[in-house]
């Protein structure tokens, strides 16, 4: 007797029969086929059946089976065969027939029509895919997916003994959307699929964060990877932004997998990889249409896909129309499959905005409902909307903006400066504009910025405004969900310093400080973030939950088109309700300098050229000053650096660090590897040229809470090249991940140089990587200070006990280095102190270590710490350190021994 089996439980994907989503997949064996041609084998199997219940079986009618196809043979053909539907006794079934060619498939829209085997089109409220399986809807994990948690290799220890596992970690359905584990185990999306013929994989993905690795990589059924290794890494994309992802795939089993891994290295959470529209080409025939989801609809036969149902409307599953809703009493979301209640109005579904000034000089506070408009006024508890229409005076217009005695603010013509209270006035005699932008009164957005809004899940924000201006400041708007992001941008064209200015040759062009306060209830983030030259945007800053009122700068190293951007998201939960509408964030100004575009609010000197040129400014060469009393430019004395935030009078030059030089143009200072010291009546000279190429250490390893190995990797240039920094730090995931980008370029963010830098090496065996990963990389020193054998220079302190003093005569040598990159944990940004050890039992590069009690190299995460022990840190030999010997005499000559 035939023994059936039934298929799986069908899933929330659709596609076509013989996938993993529906149908049956039977074997039949060339001998099963025979069986069919023999007379009397359907004879035999009625009785069978018929014997079982000691009465005859009625008749098969269409209604009692489906047909199906057997599995391909090696010929590629395949039989067509008749299946009784589940729980139905009935005898006489059609007999099997020669099938359509393994290979064949119907177009999208269509579907095969079984009994005659031929292609139709679908119905109204039903679509296809042809030969494709699509996963749309994440409301739970669809049948055919699974999720694989990994541990780590480096936990010592049961599985069941360990903190913190993995175990809690996977994937998560949102709905729309799936999203990825936020925590540092390496967990697996996988899904399995046989494919007819070749086909693609296609998928859309968010993934802003590069705190977490994406892999999209395929295995066929022996486990063994089917594409090269320089795909799988998915690259990154801009904040907000869904990008697309496809892979061929080949006819056979395919098993694919999204796979994320975090690396946590502070308390800093990760942003999820989220993933939706999963959509697989090449599986089989299909051999039904599938109805559209609740939410959706289709209203013309042979449909591909279903369209949403617009606002205030909704439908059921494989519906041809949307139903309007009770537009007085009810409404609904875009996509909904039900109307729900309007709530009474509440003190959230409204908010203020300031008009533009008018004639008078005045501005309206109005108050609007917060659109969609979805509560209700007329119900017992509601709210009514506050009278608008109040007066109130005009804020004045921004420095380098002038009314004119109008209703709105111009900026002042080129060479003329304003505060903004007072008329544009051209700048003095040997003075020049200080261009750059200063926002501190709101009362219409600036013209070089816009606002928005978005969200991941939905539109419902689309086309709003994501800020509003309100006087004082400008803060986040009201949203249509409590998960938006609420965009601020600002563009500027170009840095560039002014004409007297261009001498300094400091690396900083410009910078952008703004002040900013955050009111939170909930999780609440403001991203501040930097795209140059509209390649791509990158995360600088980001703080989350209430911060108080304080200020944020962010230095500009290079001549390029900037766009700022400012994001705001309440909470990254979605919710149905309003919960968090009155958490925001304020920003009161936003200044920045040396703007190409910019305007001016005040003027400053500027070197004035010889007489027959007239009184124009003129750029003084590099490493020259203005003298005050002449206006010329003159050259800063020896051994100074210009300053690269004023040029006026001779403090412009600063005195070099101890041991240190000046470049021939007075940019920086730097050690060009000598250093001399008197003690004690003796001199000491150092030649520490030798150990100028870059030394490097590697310490740990180190453990997350999730147990993932990694080390911390310093590079140290001690010299540098005349003030060129050598020491780099690469991010090899970033050659995977972003690549357009082409190594060394001015925008590369993956490669950093510096005196000292660190990155974070996570081994292969860590991960299950082929290769080790170097991610994180940060400048610990840009700027050189000074060569010294004290232990203390510019509020930098080596204390006695980090490194214990061995009993030499010897003193140590320390070079001191800083960065000029703050963030929220080190506002004075990062320094780097370098003991430099006389140890003749070290010859050559000698050895680096860190602190025993700082076993990462600092303590806070701010001051770093080295000791370099070489016999190349002693100092030369002179003629005070040996005595001639008198040597014996030979052929009448005395040779003289040392």
């Amino acid at each position: 007797m035939l023994l059936l089996r039934p298929g799986p439980a069908r899933g929330r994907g659709r596609g076509p029969a013989g996938a993993p989503r529906g149908g049956l997949s039977l074997s039949w064996s060339p001998a099963w086929i025979c069986c069919w041609a023999l007379a009397g084998c359907q004879a035999a199997w009625a009785g069978d059946l018929s014997s079982s219940s000691g009465r005859p079986l009625p008749p098969c009618q269409e209604k009692d089976y489906h047909f199906e196809y057997t599995e391909c043979d090696s010929s590629g053909s395949r039989w067509r065969v008749a299946i009784p539907n589940a729980a139905v006794d009935c005898s006489g079934l059609p007999d099997p027939v020669r099938g359509k060619e393994c290979t064949f498939s119907c177009a999208s829209g269509e579907y095969l029509e079984m009994k005659n085997q031929v292609c139709s089109k679908c119905g109204e409220g039903t679509y296809s895919l042809g030969s494709g399986i699509k996963f749309d809807e994440w409301d739970e994990l669809p049948a055919g997916f699974s999720n694989v948690a990994t541990f780590m290799d480096t936990v010592v220890g049961p599985s069941d003994t360990r903190p913190d596992g993995c175990n809690n970690s996977s994937w998560i359905p949102r709905g729309n959307y799936i999203e990825s584990n936020r925590d540092d185990c390496t967990v697996s999306l996988i899904y399995a699929v046989h494919l007819k013929k070749s086909g693609y994989v296609f998928f859309e993905y968010q993934y802003v964060d590069n705190n977490i690795f994406f892999e999209f990589f395929i295995q066929n059924d022996q486990c063994q990877e089917m594409d090269t290794a320089a795909d799988k890494w998915v690259k990154l994309t801009d904040n907000g932004e869904w990008g697309s992802h496809s892979v061929m795939l080949k006819a056979g089993t395919n098993i694919l997998y999204w796979r994320t891994t975090g690396i946590l290295m502070g308390s800093k959470a990760v942003k999820p990889v989220l993933v939706k529209n999963i959509t697989i080409e090449g599986v089989a025939y299909t051999s039904e249409c599938f109805p559209c989801k609740p939410g959706t609809f289709s209203n013309k036969p042979g449909s591909f896909n279903c369209q949403v149902c617009p606002r205030n409307t909704y439908s059921q599953k494989g519906a041809k129309e949307c139903i309007k809703c009770a537009e007085d009493s009810q409404f609904s979301e875009e996509g909904s499959s039900e109307c729900m209640a309007r709530p009474p109005c509440t003190t959230k579904d409204y908010f203020q905005i300031h008009t533009p000034c008018d004639k008078d000089g005045k501005t309206q506070v109005m108050y609007k409902w917060i659109e969609p408009k979805i509560c209700r006024e007329d119900l017992t508890d509601a709210i009514r909307l506050p009278p608008s229409g109040e007066k109130k005076d005009c804020p004045p217009c921004n420095p380098g903006f002038y009314n004119n005695g109008s209703s709105s603010c111009h900026p002042c013509p080129p060479g003329m400066f304003s505060d903004g209270t007072k008329e544009c006035r051209q700048c003095p005699a040997g003075t020049e504009p200080a261009l750059g932008f200063e926002y501190k009164w709101w009362n219409v957005l600036p013209g070089n910025m816009k606002t928005s809004c978005f969200n991941v899940g939905n539109s419902k924000c689309d086309g709003m405004n994501g800020w509003e201006v309100a006087g004082d400041h400008i803060q986040s708007g009201a949203g249509g969900s409590d998960n938006d992001y609420l965009i601020l941008n600002l563009h500027i064209p170009g840095f560039k310093p002014p004409t007297s200015m261009t001498g300094a040759m400091g690396s900083e062009l410009g910078r952008i400080t703004f002040v900013f306060e955050t009111l939170c209830s909930a999780d609440c983030v403001l991203y501040f973030m930097v795209d140059i030259n509209r390649k791509s945007t990158n995360v600088v800053e980001s703080w989350g939950g209430t911060k108080e009122k304080q200020a944020y700068t962010h230095v500009i190293f290079k001549n390029a088109t900037f766009t700022f951007t400012w994001a705001f998201q309440r909470t990254n939960q979605g919710q149905d309700n309003r919960r968090f509408i009155n958490d925001m964030v304020k920003i009161y100004s936003i200044t920045a300098t040396n703007a190409v575009d910019g305007v001016a609010s005040s003027c400053r000197a500027c070197a004035l050229g010889s007489e027959q040129s007239g009184s124009s400014c003129v750029p003084c060469p590099p490493g020259h000053y203005i003298e005050k009393e002449t206006n010329q430019c003159e050259e800063c004395p020896p051994d100074t650096y210009l300053s690269i935030h004023q040029v006026y009078g001779k403090e412009a030059c600063i005195p070099c660090g101890p041991g240190s030089r000046s470049t021939q143009d007075h940019s920086v200072c730097y050690s060009d590897c000598f250093f001399h010291h008197e003690k004690e009546n003796q001199s000491l000279h150092y030649d520490f040229s030798n150990l100028s190429s870059v030394g490097s250490l590697m310490n740990g390893p180190s453990f997350t809470s999730k147990g993932t190995k990694y080390f911390h990797f310093f590079n140290i240039s001690l010299c540098g090249h005349e003030g060129k920094k050598m020491a780099l730090c690469a991010n090899n995931i970033t050659d995977f991940t972003v690549k357009e980008v082409v190594a060394g370029s001015d925008d590369y963010t993956g490669l950093v140089g510096a005196y000292v830098c660190q990155s974070t090496i996570i081994p292969s065996e860590s991960k299950g990587f082929r290769a080790a990963l170097s991610s994180q990389s940060i400048i610990l020193a840009d700027t050189f200070l000074g060569v010294t054998v004290e232990t203390t220079l510019q509020n930098i302190n080596i204390k006695e006990d980090m490194f214990p003093v061995p009993p030499s005569q010897i003193p140590d040598v320390h070079f001191f280095y800083k960065s000029s990159t703050t963030t929220t944990s080190c506002v004075n940004g990062r320094s780097t102190a370098v003991k430099i050890r006389c140890n003749p039992a070290k010859p050559g590069a000698g050895v680096l270590s860190v602190p025993s009690k700082c076993p990462a190299g600092t303590c806070d995460g701010c001051a770093f710490y080295f000791l370099w022990e070489s016999a190349e840190a002693c100092p030369l030999c002179t003629e005070h350190d040996f005595h001639e010997i008198e040597g014996a005499c030979k052929r009448g000559f005395q040779i003289p021994l040392k």
